[in-house]
């Protein structure tokens, strides 16, 4: 156990050699986790509102991929899909459904039900697929951090809605939402928290005959409204949380050990062990935002922190991370994202870029720093 005035910072905190204009933020972001009242600060943000963001190329979007979001386009046998059918993700079963107002949060988008990403499988077998839904980061930089989706889950049964992060079949955090599972005539409603690692792969991939996975019934109906589902990947452990109160904490040989990718996928396969279905109907899993805050793999941002982060316990250096606060962006508030990638200017209007750091990055050191 940690005493509560534990430090920890995962990031590089060299001060840099040059002149640069404070920010709030500019040392990171900071949880505290639960278990042990420990502190741990993340340098980067990608922080995702899709009630008015557009990622898959509307009226007025901008280019394909160019809001680190992708959605996928890919075919699985059933062989590989572990099940009776196949699944084909297909690009056009990913849709933002955005709210022009930006003031306004959440209600029924231009075409009808819940603004934001959905995320649709289909109830038409197409050469023996399933069409699905999948949308990616477009980086496989994400590394330690808290990573934290507004998700309203479907109530058609047969279907595997999840929100995960992933580097490969064996590297990968998982929380997953059957819905052949949800019963409301006795308020039964699982979520399942999964790590897949190589102890799962020598099992079939089926993490529940390890230590690595959970299933714990929420306290709530996960189809009437969005819920912030969050996964917290520390360097020796993994804790999941739903609305904020901790659900799980797994740690051992299964916490990945690499950087990865986050995605969001909606998808089923027939597998009468995991998805079931195929749905009856069409069925639509809606995310209003994805909020990550983490450490990056890339050389790049360790020196850029190094240069902006001059003292990490002056007052603002660090921001606290809000506990569930759907509506906030620390993208949306001024001087609190300096050199991030962010999708708003100034009043809200939508960008993509790291801004340009002085030449004195080029002589920063960075280094690992923990205990301060």
């Amino acid at each position: 156990m940690m005493a509560s005035t534990s430090f920890r910072i995962l990031t590089p905190l060299l001060l840099a050699f040059c002149d640069l204009a404070l920010a709030d933020c500019e040392c990171g972001y900071s949880i505290t986790t639960p278990s042990d009242d420990g502190r741990y600060v993340f340098t980067d943000l990608l922080e995702s509102d899709f009630v008015h963001l557009d990622i898959v190329g509307g009226a007025g979007a901008k280019a394909y991929g160019g809001y680190e979001w992708t959605p996928q386009a890919f075919n699985m046998s059933s062989e590989v899909a572990r099940g009776p059918y196949g699944q084909a993700f297909t690009v056009q079963n990913v849709i933002s459904n955005n709210i022009i107002d930006e003031q306004v949060y959440n209600g029924t988008g231009p075409r009808g039900g819940d603004a934001g990403l959905e995320l649709v499988v289909g109830s038409e077998i197409e050469n023996g697929m399933v069409p699905c839904a999948d949308a990616s980061t477009t980086d496989a930089h994400y590394f330690h951090g808290t990573f934290r989706a507004g998700i309203k889950v479907t109530d058609v049964p047969g279907t595997c809605s999840a929100f995960f992060w992933y580097m490969n079949d064996t590297q990968e955090i998982d929380i997953e939402f059957l819905s052949s599972e949800f019963d409301r005539s006795n308020s039964t409603f699982p979520v399942n928290l999964v790590l897949q690692s190589e102890e799962s792969k020598n099992n079939g991939f089926d993490a529940s005959g390890t230590g690595d996975f959970r299933k714990i019934h929420l306290p709530f109906d996960p189809t009437e409204d969005f819920h912030e589902y969050r996964i917290d990947f520390l360097p020796d452990r993994v804790l999941f949380y739903a609305d904020a109160q901790l659900l799980a904490e797994m740690n051992g040989t299964g916490v990945p050990s690499t950087p990865g990718n986050l995605q969001l996928s909606h998808w089923s396969n027939g597998n009468a062990g995991w998805s079931q279905g195929p749905p009856k109907t069409d069925a639509a899993t809606v995310v209003s935002y994805v909020k990550a805050y983490f450490n990056s793999s890339l050389a790049s941002r360790h020196s850029d922190y190094a240069v902006r982060c001059k003292d990490p316990s002056a007052p603002g250096a660090v921001c606290p991370i809000p506990d569930r606060s759907p509506t906030f962006f620390f993208g949306n508030a001024p001087d609190m994202t300096p050199n991030q990638t962010t999708y708003h200017e100034n009043i809200g209007r939508r960008t993509g870029r790291w801004r340009q750091l002085p030449l004195a990055a080029a002589i920063a050191t960075s280094t690992w720093v923990a205990g301060l």
